[in-house]
């Protein structure tokens, strides 16, 4: 199963951005800020007041998916390049917290450019297709 890991904030207000895209097409509960909801992954990047989260604790909410994706080996994890965009932060800032993903987490570009240049090793595979998806889902990720 392919999850779509999207930055959210604590409020699980999911207006805007991948979080909207979570909702509308990947079952993200509004409501709820973080962890699995249907297939998606909400990732807090902002607080429940919609303000960006100090970078230590986005690293704290990296760290806890991470430890997800490490206890669901049977899941995909197609990571968005999360709180780069309405939280943000830079790439720079973000995508060390994932050096040292395991195979199933599928990071966006710009974070594997970030990990290559300081000399991590980066899973750079394509995301599989989803075989319990239906067609119609198939391009969604």
């Amino acid at each position: 199963m392919n999850i779509f890991v999207f930055g959210s904030n604590l409020a699980g207000r999911h207006g805007k951005g991948d979080a909207l895209i979570a909702r509308q097409r990947h079952g993200a509960i509004y409501g709820q800020g973080e962890g699995l909801q249907g297939q998606s992954y909400g990732l807090p990047t902002k607080d429940a007041r919609i303000q960006s989260l100090p970078l230590a604790e986005v690293a704290k909410s990296v760290a806890r998916f991470l430890a997800f994706a490490r206890e669901h080996p049977e899941m995909n994890f197609n990571v968005a390049a999360v709180g780069c965009r309405l939280a943000g932060f830079t790439p720079r800032q973000i995508a060390p917290f994932f050096c040292g993903a395991p195979a199933n987490c599928y990071l966006p570009p710009v974070f594997i450019e970030v990990l290559k240049a300081a000399g991590h090793a980066v899973n750079e595979a394509p995301l599989p297709p989803d075989k319990g998806a239906a067609a119609s889902q198939l391009d969604l990720f």
